[in-house]
């Protein structure tokens, strides 16, 4: 088998460079680990399902971590998508940028000004579609179409003037010119149902002669002659096949595409020694500089019947999913992640490093540790993280999950940023905004007041939001693994585009950057 392109990993990456070379005329071949996203199992498309496929494995990798030294040894959940549609396939919906100065530290950090915010918006702009905010930030005719909840119940009003008594401006764009303040958010959900990259790129494509899908396809490593990669090896329907590629695009996720490269003995040659892989090309970069948000949930009883909890009744469930499931409304149609923020911790930035998802129910994002009754929460979490963690492979057998340490809260300012974020949602909170509806605290609770008490709060109840990336991280000096095309450092015929490649995690949920990365290396691959 022999193509233009060959694309490893069907996630968010993958099906923007898919589209984008099958409408310029290649030939592509796309890899996908897992199942096709079946258009009859709901556990994909409804959007208040997300909980339901989180807790399973049949899109999932569902990968955790080692024990974490900075929360009690804890190993955390990372949920990483498992079939066309990738993460975008089983997230949260939440469809962020990132703050416009990310983009900017971007180019300082690698020395590439073409990836500085200015560079970074046209691609932005290209990848969407949305109704709302100036044209001159937002897109109007892309791919990704988006929307805004109902904001139905009366706690949104309630947070959005809570927040503002709070000191911060009310944001009707977090995805314009500004990211400051609170506001709703935009989300990847269309009539209903979630609007994944496989729905928005790839299903135009899929019926063009030049593109061959191909799912449950596990790719054992790259397939290299001298410096070159010609293609890969991979295992379907219980036989093993190798195709060649004028090039070769990983797109399998900050998880798995370091862990691909050094199943194919591109890497830290100790490392690749620890797993008895011998070395082809040595790239010490690879599986290091891994960031993602850690998160806690600032949880309250509510006064008033006015939360989600009675949708969590079994019965209500049956009325919800039938609802959804005959005309994709009510509240089986939206993710309830409708409304959010971003402030300034004053701690090491001059811009918002910290984000709220507020969600009008008390609960995990999983779906587990349901509170009993009323309440409403804030996901809380520092966005710049300063703490850095690796990922490694035990063995040269996909079989064989990779070894994660993200290595979360091991620095002072990490901590510093967590207990601001703690305080300023409870601040929130005690506004006459949530006079009529706020109760007793429930997490972290009213005695845990101290530096020592909030500390000891985050170790023992911090959860990833599932925004690994930096993995294969941009740049030039001896740590970095691509250049500014995406081409892997001293190899030919290889180029990584997904969230590993950022330099620096960005401000918000990963989605959107991806989008934006996938498209601007789409570019630079067909203008050469």
């Amino acid at each position: 088998m022999t193509y233009d392109f060959v694309v490893i990993g069907a996630g968010s990456a993958g099906c923007v460079l898919t589209r984008r070379l099958v409408e310029s005329g290649h030939s592509v071949l796309l890899l996908e680990a897992g199942p096709p996203d079946y258009t009859w199992d709901y556990r994909l498309h409804m959007p208040a399902a997300l909980s339901h496929v989180l807790s399973g494995r049949t899109y999932n990798w569902f990968y955790e971590s080692e024990p974490e030294p900075g929360l009690d040894q804890r190993r955390l959940y990372c949920p990483r998508g498992k079939t066309l549609g990738g993460s975008s396939s089983i997230n949260g919906m939440i469809f962020v940028r990132g703050n416009p100065a990310d983009f900017d530290r971007w180019a300082m950090l690698t020395g590439y000004d073409d990836w500085d915010y200015a560079h970074c918006l046209p691609y932005f702009r290209r990848s969407e579609s949305i109704g709302v905010g100036s044209a001159e930030y937002r897109g109007r005719e892309g791919p990704q179409r988006l929307t805004r909840g109902a904001l139905a119940t009366p706690l949104f009003d309630a947070f959005f003037t809570a927040g503002q008594e709070a000191g911060f401006p009310f944001n009707d764009d977090m995805n314009g010119a500004d990211q400051y303040g609170v506001g709703p958010f935009d989300r990847s959900i269309v009539g209903g149902r979630r609007y994944s990259t496989a729905t928005a790129f790839l299903r135009p494509v899929m019926n063009d002669p030049r593109l061959t899908v191909k799912t449950r396809c596990q790719v054992e490593k790259l397939t290299l002659d001298g410096q070159r990669v010609t293609g890969c090896r991979f295992r379907a329907g219980g036989q093993w096949h190798e195709v060649s590629a004028a090039e070769t695009l990983v797109c399998a996720g900050a998880v798995d595409s370091p862990a691909l490269l050094m199943r194919s003995g591109i890497g830290d040659p100790t490392v690749l020694a620890e797993a008895n892989v011998p070395v082809r090309h040595e790239l010490k970069g690879v599986g290091q500089n891994l960031q993602d948000h850690l998160e806690v949930y600032v949880q309250q009883a509510c006064l008033q019947p006015v939360s989600l909890a009675p949708a969590l009744k079994w019965y209500n469930q049956i009325r919800i999913g039938l609802q959804w499931y005959l005309t994709n409304t009510g509240e089986g149609a939206t993710n309830h992640f409708e409304a959010g923020g971003f402030i300034p911790s004053g701690v090491h930035l001059d811009y918002p490093d910290i984000q709220y998802h507020f969600l009008p129910i008390a609960m995990n994002y999983d779906g587990s540790q349901k509170v009993k009754g009323h309440g409403f929460q804030l996901h809380t979490g520092p966005m710049k993280p300063t703490s850095r963690g690796r990922i490694r492979i035990r063995s040269a057998s996909p079989a064989d999950p990779p070894s994660i340490l993200f290595n979360y809260a091991q620095t002072e300012a990490d901590r510093q940023v967590m207990r601001k974020a703690i305080r300023t949602a409870r601040e929130i909170f005690s506004q006459p905004g949530f006079r009529d509806f706020a109760g007793p605290e429930l997490r972290p609770g009213a005695d845990q007041q101290t530096d020592a008490e909030l500390d000891q709060f985050v170790r023992q109840h911090g959860e990833s939001a599932y925004h690994p990336s930096c993995s294969c991280r941009m740049g030039s000096d001896e740590m970095s693994v691509v250049d500014s095309h995406a081409r892997v450092h001293g190899l030919s015929g290889i180029r990584i585009a997904d969230a590993s490649i950022m330099p620096e995690i960005t401000n918000g949920n990963l989605n959107a950057p991806v989008i934006m990365i996938a498209e601007k290396v789409a570019d630079a691959i067909l203008t050469g």
